[in-house]
């Protein structure tokens, strides 16, 4: 159900120009799909839609450009929260160990994370390698995945 209301509204702020979350209830409700002004503004969170001129003084609801970077990033803090026990580092290495069978799952998400210190990584059972440029950005990566973890 609520896979459905999100790709209607997907496909509504789409095909017109929505402003406000009102209208979006109303063309939700018009499709058959009920639903609250309080469940819309959660939707609009969770999809990570803004607002973007429609000119003429207007705006429209609209999909981010960084949609797909933000929910990667939501993706990596549950696989990390998930699965990670432990982090570490050793000069430019960050050492995960994870959960048995979920270092892979870690080391793919933090591969699809765009880390411009990344060199790389090599993931097994359950502890992953990452190999950053310095030692530096290996400490600071290692924190940052700690603060992840808390």
């Amino acid at each position: 159900m609520k896979n459905d209301r999100q790709n209607q509204l997907l496909q509504i702020i789409s095909e017109e120009i929505i402003e406000t979350q009102e209208q979006l209830l109303e063309r939700l409700q018009a499709k058959g799909i009920k639903s609250t002004q309080a469940t819309i503004s959660r939707d609009i969170k969770e999809l990570h839609l803004i607002k973007e001129p429609a000119g003429q003084g207007r705006y429209r609801y609209a999909v981010s450009a960084h949609r797909t970077k933000l929910n990667f990033a939501d993706k990596l803090r549950t696989i990390f929260r998930e699965s990670v026990l432990t982090v570490d580092n050793a000069q430019n290495i960050v050492v995960i160990k994870t959960l048995p069978g979920l270092a892979n799952a870690a080391g793919s998400a933090v591969d699809g994370m765009d880390v411009p210190y990344l060199v790389g990584s090599l993931a097994g059972d359950d502890t992953a390698l990452l190999i950053m440029r310095d030692t530096e950005s290996a400490l600071d990566f290692t924190e940052e995945i700690k603060e992840m973890l808390r």
